[in-house]
């Protein structure tokens, strides 16, 4: 009776431990540079971008997220502006690395990648970004120039994009593929 009492209470005690942690909102790990692949991370002008894209393609695949091609330099005085903005906007930074694989890819005079961007739609700027399904279907091509309010980048307006191409918004209902598939 003892041991049976035991149980009892220590398997209630689990549940009630289960229950606490289930009740609690999930919260989707954080990015943290030093994790990130160093092709989300530098402008590097040695780096290959069909390899990069396909490792970025592939962690996206697996992460079931989106690609976030963002064409720049490290001479790019934008590009920094970006980067600065992201680093001072952990929200926004976030959201970027949690629905997106980010492939910076170099342009230079040293080397403009010419093979990889004949590929893409046209670039008027930089930075320049370009958004990807997971199976490599580009679905975006985007003038960084749009997330600008006041000749600053806006938290809001990243936000906004960032949701707006992300995997679940842009995700055909499952509905309408069983509607279509049938007809």
């Amino acid at each position: 009776m003892k041991i049976i009492t035991a149980l009892v209470i220590s398997l209630s005690l689990f549940l009630s431990f289960v229950i606490t942690v289930s009740a609690t909102s999930y919260t989707a790990p954080t990015a943290i540079a030093s994790d990130l692949p160093t092709y989300s991370k530098v402008y590097d002008e040695q780096r290959d971008p069909f390899k990069d894209a396909v490792a970025a393609l592939a962690l996206a695949k697996e992460t079931n997220r989106q690609v976030l091609i963002e064409i720049g330099g490290n001479w790019c005085s934008w590009c920094h502006k970006m980067d600065s903005f992201l680093a001072k906007n952990p929200e926004v930074y976030q959201a970027l690395h949690s629905q997106y694989v980010l492939l910076k890819m170099n342009v230079s005079d040293s080397n403009e990648n010419n093979d990889f961007m004949k590929s893409l739609p046209p670039v008027l700027g930089y930075p320049h970004m370009y958004v990807s399904t997971a199976q490599g279907k580009m679905i975006l091509s985007k003038d960084t120039a749009e997330l600008l309010a006041d000749n600053n980048y806006s938290k809001s307006q990243w936000l906004r994009f960032l949701s707006d191409w992300s995997v679940q918004a842009t995700a055909i209902p499952a509905q309408l593929v069983t509607t279509n598939a049938a007809e």
